[in-house]
Order: structure tokens, then C-alpha cells, then sequence
């Protein structure tokens, strides 16, 4: 009897189906969320002999995302940022700019008055204490054409997997 694998992309999570037959058309919902037609997983498998494995598989990392470029970003950035002067909210906002554009996150509404707030030299404490719960509510981690937290989370994190086995 076959095991497939389907992912939620709401839930960000790998769902195994036991199927009594072979059965390479049906799309379940996510037993968790009830997202229709969740999208099928080409399964890794092994047959082992003995040994060890460190556990770790190509689903592990997520494909559309290039580490070293990100990497190469955050290195720059953090050199920028040791020679800003913190207490100029113009230079902190460009920094914030630079790593939005760099990371590829989005800038929210809140967040883009913000730093437009500070790039015009506001004081960032008087513009926290009037956009805070603006701020709060919003996603700082938004991924540019993508679903917030969720979107950054699909680029940066693996999917976790219920080890649950439910009936396709």
C-alpha cells in the first residue's frame, strides 16, 4: 500500500496519505486547514542496509532561495551598518531600506511611513509611540508577491511534517 506525500502551502506542512490502491490522481484536502487539492510531493525513499544518515534530505532546504547571495547581502549590510551613527533616523532608514531591497521583503504600509518618517529625520521613539499598534499588527517579514509570514516562511524555513497518516 502506498504512502504519498502532499503539501499545504497554508499550512506549510507535509501530509502522508495511505492509499489501499495505487492512486496517482487524487488530491486531498489538508486535514488540518480543509485547503482543497493540496499539491503532490515526489517522496524520497531508501532501502537501508545498516548505517546512519544525519537525518537530512533534499526537502530540507527549500529551493528558491540563493544562500549565498542572501548571505553576501547580510554581510554588507551588517559592514553598512557598523558605521551608521544611530541616533541619525536617515541613515537608520536607508539601512532599513537596503535590507528590505536586498532580503526581497516587502514593505508594509506601516512600516514604509515609518521609514519615510524617519528619512525625513522624525524621531523614531515619537513615530513608534504614534504607529505602534500600526506596526505591531504588521508583518515586518513580508516576502515581495507573497502571503506575509507565510510567504518568508516558505522561502527560508522546510515544511514540517505531520507524522500522522491519514486516509487519501
Amino acid at each position: 500500500m502506498p504512502i504519498y506525500e502532499f503539501y499545504c502551502p497554508d499550512c506549510h506542512t507535509v501530509y502522508n496519505f495511505l492509499s489501499r490502491r495505487i492512486d496517482t490522481s487524487t488530491q486531498p484536502a489538508c486535514p488540518i486547514c480543509g485547503l482543497p487539492d493540496l499539491t503532490r510531493k515526489v517522496s524520497l525513499f531508501a532501502i537501508s542496509k545498516g548505517g546512519s544518515s544525519d537525518g537530512e534530505s533534499e526537502d530540507d532546504t527549500m529551493p528558491d532561495i540563493d544562500e549565498s547571495k542572501l548571505e553576501q547581502a547580510m554581510a554588507a549590510l551588517a559592514g553598512e551598518a557598523d558605521g551608521i551613527n544611530e541616533d541619525d533616523p536617515r541613515q537608520v532608514a536607508g539601512l532599513m531600506r537596503k535590507l528590505y531591497d536586498a532580503t526581497g521583503l516587502e514593505v508594509g504600509d506601516g512600516m514604509d511611513e515609518a521609514i519615510r518618517r524617519m528619512e525625513a529625520g522624525e524621531d523614531p521613539d515619537q513615530i513608534e509611540a504614534e504607529l505602534g499598534d500600526v506596526l505591531e499588527n504588521e508583518d515586518p517579514f513580508a516576502v515581495k508577491a507573497g502571503k506575509g509570514l507565510k510567504g518568508l516562511r516558505r522561502k527560508m524555513l522546510p515544511p514540517s511534517v505531520d507524522d500522522t497518516l491519514y486516509e487519501l
